[in-house]
């Protein structure tokens, strides 16, 4: 029997209530199974625009009130596509950057390049010139979308041809400072096709989208997420709706993100949902829309939550919130404390976690009914087509039900390791395809996951991940600087942000002022080191790896409050 093959000739070694096999000491989903196409040269966009649903409208922006109905949206995919293959020459296997704050556009692009068996990629718009361009250099795109104000990000990478996604007829002609522009999206959307349909035959193991994790170590890898992997996100969604059909959701999050990209511009398009996209974030805009669109269902990060909870008093008396129905909550564990507080404050909406990595795709673990939200502390039971394993990390031993150790994910919608980097996918992924997680759990004899604490040192900057390594690592450039290390300081409201410890050089006398201002204006803005210890060493261990968790024990204290 393969090592992670599912017993089916001895069903009863499957326990039913948790779903745990003693026999290889794997948890399996007790939700309904995948259900997969046989077809495996099907593309991801293919495959989502045949599912039948009865929606009418796609897209709204909630700040232009503009709306695209599905039989427009998916012409637009095709239309752009077309244009992709024969005036611009994407192929099958080229890299396509998409460079925009949320916008109707990103699932257009996305679409229209995954068709052709080529690769989307994003990039955060909050993202210097500089990690951009890093960015770029690692995956070599052949194109990108971006909008007029943001395109002179991309002047550095000179190889680079543009299409602008919105009309600016200042920066069409010629080009945009430095930028070679080739198109425009909305010209692309409204030319009528060529009627030559002959593309690449795609293979789902071809690569369709490389979405930029931010890793514990060093910058940020691409990660390489194939046409069936995406698939077989879609497929989760098909076999466990976000909602009932044709509700209404807000996009919230930033779409250049797999929370964002997969939920927003993929899995509510296959059900026939509508969304509304806020074109950046705002508590109050959030609210607005809200009201005026009759949203239904949220997809949050718990710092908005909690937001939401502080203010509740004047959000109900401005706003009617009486169409929002479910709250679902990602990016980092709630409390049961926020939980409890939320649905005091809204008796009327569910509240339902989930779990996932950019790496899984969505496959993870989720609340999808009332009863199992009240399992507080527990993110969810597995989604379907995952099994998992609990992995002691010290040992390698697998664990059994109520056993603390690392989780190990493995399902069809894993992604396939990381681009161009050998030596992490082997770190991450197992020769078996088992995805390491990094986070340390159990799952309780109900099969509910709890996530316990992470072994990985990301900073958990409200839906953003900060890597303390990046950021130790341009700080050490400054002259003054001997030593540093930066660790996650809890706040109430963004759920932690970046503090850096740092060692001054001798007869330096470097402010904390100074050290802030010096990071602020190299990194994105969700990076930025919010508060300075200086000490006089960082502990370490014998390998001079930072113990950063006695790091923490010894800068903030036990007793600290929120």
């Amino acid at each position: 029997m393969e090592d992670s093959e599912r017993p089916s000739s001895s069903p009863s070694l499957i326990d039913p209530k948790k779903g745990f096999c003693k026999a290889n000491s794997t948890f399996y989903s007790k939700r309904s199974p995948l259900p997969l196409p046989a077809d495996t040269s099907l593309d991801v966009t293919t495959f989502m625009s045949s599912q039948p649903h009865r929606g009418t409208t796609a897209f709204i922006d909630a700040s232009t009130g503009h709306r695209i109905s599905f039989s427009d949206f998916w012409r637009s995919v095709d239309r752009v596509a077309d244009c992709l293959h024969h005036d611009i020459g994407i192929r099958r296997g080229d890299v396509v950057l998409i460079l925009s704050p949320n916008s109707i556009s990103i699932p257009v692009v996305s679409l229209a390049v995954m068709s052709l068996g080529a690769v989307i990629t994003t990039a955060n718009p909050l993202n210097t010139a500089g990690e951009i361009s890093r960015q770029i250099a690692d995956s070599k795109p052949k194109l990108a979308f971006a909008t007029p104000e943001l395109a002179p990000k991309l002047a550095a990478s000179a190889d680079i041809s543009v299409v602008l996604t919105e009309d600016d007829e200042e920066e069409i002609v010629g080009s945009t400072r430095g930028v070679r522009v080739v198109g425009v999206l909305s010209e692309m959307m409204e030319k009528e096709q060529s009627g030559q349909r002959v593309r690449d035959r795609v293979n789902q193991d071809d690569t369709a989208m490389l979405l930029y994790s931010s890793g514990t170590t060093g910058r940020s890898k691409g990660v390489d997420s194939s046409q069936g992997n995406l698939i077989a996100h879609i497929a989760r969604y098909i076999s466990e709706p976000l909602a009932p059909p044709n509700q209404t959701f807000l996009c919230t999050v930033p779409m250049f993100h797999t929370y964002g990209l997969l939920i927003y511009a993929m899995a509510t398009v296959a059900l026939g949902s509508t969304v509304v996209i806020l074109r950046k974030f705002g508590l109050h805009d959030m609210l607005a829309a809200i009201e005026k669109y009759r949203v239904r269902t949220l997809v949050l990060a718990p710092p908005v939550l909690v937001a939401m909870i502080n203010g509740s008093d004047l959000i109900k008396a401005k706003y009617d919130l009486t169409s929002l129905k479910t709250v679902r909550s990602g990016g980092a564990p709630l409390s049961k404390e926020v939980t409890e507080s939320f649905l005091e404050k809204y008796p009327t909406v569910d509240v339902f976690q989930a779990y996932a990595l950019t790496e899984s795709n969505s496959a993870g673990a989720s609340m999808d009914t009332v009863e199992e939200s009240q399992r507080y502390g527990a993110v969810g039971k597995l989604s379907s087509g995952v099994e998992a394993r609990i992995v002691d990390p010290d040992t390698g031993r697998m664990l059994s039900e109520n056993e603390t150790g690392e989780l190990w994910l493995k399902s069809p919608a894993i992604a396939k390791g990381y681009f161009r980097n050998e030596e992490a996918t082997n770190e991450a992924f197992s020769s078996q395809g088992w995805l390491k997680t990094g986070d340390l759990c159990y799952i309780d004899d109900d099969g509910f996951l709890f996530i316990v604490d992470r072994l990985k040192e990301l900073i958990k900057y409200k839906a953003y991940q900060v890597p303390p390594a990046e950021l130790e690592a341009l700080l050490l450039t400054h002259h003054e600087i001997k030593d540093v290390a930066v660790i996650p300081f809890p706040d109430k409201v963004v759920g932690e942000f970046p503090m850096a410890c740092v060692v001054r050089k001798p007869g330096s006398f470097i402010t904390e002022k100074t050290i802030m201002e010096f990071v602020a204006k190299q990194v994105a803005p969700y990076k930025k080191i919010r508060k300075v210890k200086f000490m006089s060493s960082i502990p370490k261990n014998p390998s001079g790896n930072i113990l950063r968790k006695d790091l923490i024990k010894l800068v903030i204290p036990s007793n600290f409050k929120l």
